[in-house]
């Protein structure tokens, strides 16, 4: 059964930085392209990050784009989304999602078929 798991939330300082980890299990993590999205409670989820199957393709929200970095390491099943300069308006949960073969990448929460739980992240002095 196919599985992603998010980890690395927690409370973090303004102008802090984190790295948020999605673990995929039950399935071929380089089959699947992969993004990032975040939610905040009784508003819109919003993209984040996206990534390509072989990584080649990264594309970036307006909100995140000089601040966050995405990688992915295929021979641990893992995809990154590293944060810097953190504000607190960017807290929200954050969500992994994947797709299988899907060419290129999306920040369209509508492409994806198989989402994690959500890891949550607060930005706060």
């Amino acid at each position: 059964q196919l599985h992603l798991v998010e980890s690395g939330g927690g409370l973090v300082q303004p102008g802090g930085s984190l790295r948020l980890s999605c673990a995929a299990s039950g399935f071929t993590l380089n089959d699947h392209a992969i993004g990032w999205f975040r939610q905040v409670p009784g508003k819109e989820r919003e993209e984040v990050s996206c990534i390509s199957r072989n990584g080649a393709i990264t594309k970036y929200s307006d909100s995140v784009k000089g601040r966050a970095t995405i990688s992915r390491d295929n021979a641990k099943a893992t995809v990154y989304l590293e944060m810097n300069t953190l504000k607190p308006e960017d807290t929200a949960d954050y969500y992994c999602a994947s797709e299988p073969l899907y060419e290129s990448c999306s920040m369209s929460h509508q492409i994806y078929t198989y989402w994690g739980q959500g890891t949550q992240v607060t930005v706060s002095s």
